[in-house]
Order: structure tokens, then C-alpha cells, then sequence
């Protein structure tokens, strides 16, 4: 890569690293993992930067992050192990800290979904895209898309049930 095609790639990632890493993390759901996605992609991307450039690089490099996920966790098969300093103590009541027990209960949920799930989750509910756009970034149909965000929602309430005692009391207090 010669100097001005490397300063240009450097001033694009300045700018928008953030934005992939928050999409890479909600893709993982660990940091360490989202910046091991994030530097692969970034990697793969600076080999092709001459190329990627003049279209829409922030929207390619976002797919690859996708779609390296995808190609992780096929290759793993969910046998990865995530390192902690101390295991996470048990709640053994519930207390004033439900929506920290809820956060968690709702993490380890969205780490059991496929990937596909995932990224359909991410993009329609964290990136807020319409499913025109999502079809396009995973390579399908829309309602492929919505066919897998349904599924994926009822996966989710069936591994974290306090979703739904929680949708049914936001709906009381409407």
C-alpha cells in the first residue's frame, strides 16, 4: 500500500473504529473477542483498502465483521472458552440490582443464539437497519430476515423467561 492509499485507510479508521467495535462487541458479546473480530476484519480490509475505498467501506468492512463471526463460530462450534479474573457469584435473591441480574440473564442468552440470529438481532434491533438492508448485508431475502428475527426472538424468551415477565409488566404500566 503506498503512502497516501496507508494515510487514507489510518484517517478512516481514526474516524470510525468506534462504530465497528461497538458492532463487533454486540456481535460477540465480549471484548476481547469483538477486538480480535474488529483487528481481523481491519487486516483483511487494509490488504484491500485500494479497492474498498471508493464505494462504501464503512458498510463492507461492517459485513466482514458479520460475516468473519459467522465463519469463527462454524469453525469453533462453540467450544470457546472466555477467560475471567473471578467467577461471577450466583444471585441468591432477588434485589435492587434485577436489571443488572436481567442484563446478564439477556448476555448469556444472546450468546447462545446462532450467529445468524445474532447478526439479525444486531443490525434490526441495535443498528436499527431495515430489513432490505440486513438481507443485503447477510446475502439473503428480507423475509428470510424476518423469518430469522422471529425465530431468534423466540429463542431468546425461551432462554431468558424474564424477558417476558418483564414485556408483560411494561405492558400493564402502559
Amino acid at each position: 500500500m503506498d503512502a497516501d492509499l496507508e494515510r487514507e485507510f489510518s484517517d478512516f479508521i481514526a474516524a470510525r473504529s468506534h462504530a465497528l467495535f461497538r458492532t463487533a462487541l454486540a456481535l460477540t458479546g465480549h471484548r476481547q473477542q469483538a477486538e480480535d473480530l474488529l483487528q481481523t476484519v481491519l487486516t483483511k480490509g487494509a490488504r484491500h483498502w485500494g479497492r474498498i475505498r471508493t464505494g462504501n467501506p464503512e458498510a463492507y468492512l461492517r459485513t466482514a465483521l458479520y460475516r468473519q463471526q459467522t465463519s469463527w463460530w462454524r469453525s469453533l462450534r462453540r467450544g470457546r472458552e472466555v477467560s475471567a479474573e473471578q467467577l461471577p457469584e450466583v444471585a441468591t435473591t432477588a434485589d435492587a440490582t434485577a436489571t443488572v441480574d436481567l442484563n446478564l440473564a439477556l448476555r448469556q442468552a444472546l450468546a447462545q443464539l446462532a450467529p445468524k440470529h445474532r447478526a439479525v438481532l444486531v443490525l434490526r434491533y441495535f443498528e436499527d437497519r431495515p430489513d432490505s438492508e440486513i438481507a443485503e448485508i447477510l446475502g439473503c431475502t428480507q423475509s428470510t430476515v424476518r423469518s430469522q428475527a422471529a425465530r431468534a426472538l423466540a429463542r431468546l424468551r425461551e432462554l431468558c423467561p424474564r424477558l417476558d415477565i418483564l414485556a408483560t409488566k411494561e405492558a400493564a404500566d402502559r
